[in-house]
Parts: structure tokens; sequence; C-alpha cells
């Protein structure tokens, strides 16, 4: 069957090609009935509308922004937080009438989504801007929204107060009486070290700031807390292990720095018989829906990750209509007191 184009409804209706294009694209530039009678005759014909590549390049934009995550989209989705974000974004960049892709960090045939994809602008979400996803983009020269992730020159960042939830949580455990501390650390190579014997430094703005919030109100008590890291990301086997190591002789708290994190000691407390919060209290991160499911329900560090996407998308959009997107300030954080903290048993 030949392929039906605008000139084959044109020829069919008996008006111009530029006629039909309107029909499609400025519908406000045709009467009510001959519109109708051109939409009429593309479905009869089997018209399957304008095609999206020769619309992008002639209106100059194709509608889609991309978004790089940390992880693939299929580990991203098991966390909450990062679904929240993502729902968040999709659904103001919808309201402005754009569409998102998500984009892995590598691909098959050849195919490298940064690279390839044709986008209007991107969102890197959680990511090192050292990774080739960014750089791939930056060479394109495409407008890009940084989300909690290492800064970088002209780019806005969309972050929330780190620092301040953080030090609410260790200064609740100071407060209930607690003394000997662990905190859990992504993107920390630390293996059940004191805070005072290893180097704090790390490329991680998001953990660096949750550091320097822990840390305020631990050493005005004069509590050197252990840390227990991994050089990843996110929770890994090494993690684990070092995790494991930490409970076979445990601290009687532990600061984690995600929900994910502080429910993986919970879970490995209670399999060494380990009561929490009576032995054992557990801080995380922030408040991921399952935080208030567990059992005892999770004392965390709240953020708003519905403003945080719409925040990242708001900012977007502003570059994409050409204006000077500052960095916003950073989302206010709060902890939230449930039933995984208490004071220590030998108090």
């Amino acid at each position: 069957m030949a392929r039906v184009t605008l000139k084959t409804i044109a020829e069919h209706v008996g008006v111009s090609r530029m006629t039909v294009s309107n029909a499609f694209s400025r519908p406000d530039q045709l009467s009510g009935d001959l519109r109708a009678r051109i939409l009429s005759a593309a479905d009869e014909l089997g018209y399957a509308g304008p095609d999206p590549a020769a619309r992008a390049l002639a209106r100059g934009r194709t509608g889609v922004v991309g978004m790089v995550l940390t992880d693939s989209p299929r580990d991203a989705f098991t966390d909450d937080v990062a679904v929240g974000f993502v729902r968040a974004v999709a659904g103001s960049l919808a309201d402005a009438g754009y569409s998102l892709v998500l984009l892995h960090s590598s691909g098959d045939i050849g195919v490298v989504p940064a690279r390839d994809i044709a986008m209007d602008g991107a969102i890197v979400y959680s990511c090192d801007t050292a990774t080739s996803a960014f750089a791939t983009l930056r060479e394109r020269r495409l407008p890009i929204v940084n989300v909690e992730g290492s800064p970088h020159p002209g780019v806005p960042d969309i972050g929330i107060d780190n620092a301040t939830g953080a030090s609410q949580a260790a200064q609740h455990l100071v407060d209930l009486g607690h003394t000997r501390i662990a905190i859990i650390l992504a993107a920390l190579d630390a293996d059940n070290a004191p805070a005072s014997s290893i180097s704090l430094e790390t490329e991680s703005t998001t953990i660096a700031g949750r550091m320097d919030g822990w840390m305020r109100p631990l050493a005005q008590a004069g509590i050197d807390p252990i840390l227990v890291g991994t050089p990843a990301l996110a929770i890994d086997e090494l993690l684990r292990e070092r995790i494991d190591r930490m409970l076979d002789d445990p601290p009687t708290a532990v600061l984690a720095f995600s929900d994910l994190a502080a429910l993986e000691v919970m879970e490995r407390a209670k399999d060494r018989g380990l009561r929490v919060p009576e032995q054992l209290s557990i801080i995380g991160f922030d408040d991921n829906p399952i935080a208030a499911r567990v059992s005892p329900a999770l004392t965390t560090v709240r953020q708003d990750v519905d403003a945080k996407g719409e925040a990242a998308a708001h900012t977007l959009l502003g570059l994409l209509r050409e204006e000077e997107a500052a960095s916003p300030p950073p989302l206010p954080t709060e902890l939230v007191l449930r039933a995984s903290t208490a004071p220590p048993e030998s108090r």
C-alpha cells in the first residue's frame, strides 16, 4: 500500500497541501467544517498524522525532555523516593506540553541515549556530573538542570536542606542520651572506623551536606561516631557486609543516609535478636512511604519529593524559554518522630 501523505489527502479533498498541514498544526486557520472534512479524509485514507521528526525540525523543538538516573530505570524504580520524583517531574512537564523520556547510561546496538535521543533539555537526577551522560549532554549544548548532584558551572542545581534535617536527627539521639552512635553512608569508604580517624571528603554534595548536619551536634556533645560506608552511590554488598560487622558489637543508635539503608539495618538487627528501638534506635532520611508502614515505624528526615520534582521541571522550563534560571534555595527538610527511636536501654 502506498504511503499516505499530506499531498494524498490534499488531492482527495481538493485543497492545498498547506491547508491540510494547517488542519493538524494550526487548526485556528481553518473553518470548523473544512477541518472536519480534512480529518475525516485522513481517517478514511489511514493517515497516522504528521511525521514527528519533521514537525520537530520545523518547530526547532521536539517536545521531549530527558532524565538521566543514577541507576537503570529497573533499579531506580525500586525506590519510592525516585518514583515520586519522576512522577512529579512528568506531571509538571505534561502541564507545559512536554513529554519525559528516561535515559539509561548504556544501550545496545551502539545507541547512547544521552547522545542519540532527540530532546530539548535534560534533568540529571542524583548523578555524578563526571558521568559520560552528563558530558554528552553538555557537548550537545542542551539546557540542563542538576538535581542533588555535584555542582557544575552554569548548570542550575535543585537541592534540599540536607544539613538542617541531619542536624535535627543527630540532636534527637543526643537528647535521648545516646553516646555510641554509628552513621551509615554511601559515597564514602569507611569500614566501621571512628569519624575522627578518616577523611570525611566525598564527591557527593548530598552526603556531604548530611555529614555536616550529623557531625555538628555530635561534636558538640563530644561524640565520635563510627562510620560504616561504601564508595558506591547506593546500597551494595560491600555496605551490607560492613553493616553486619557493625552489628557484631552494635552501637545504641544509627543514623542512615536513606530510609532504605535504615531498613537494611533494622532487618539485620532483628535477625540477630536486637530489639528496635529498645536496644538499637534507628533514624533514616527521605521519608520514603515505606517508612511509616514498617514495624516499628521509622523515625526519619522528611523531604518534599513532589516539590523537588516540580522545582526541577519549573527551572528547566525557564531555560527552555531562554530565561536566566538560577538555582532556587534548598528545599526544607524536617525530622519526623516515629517509633524507631528511644533512650538507650542502659540509661
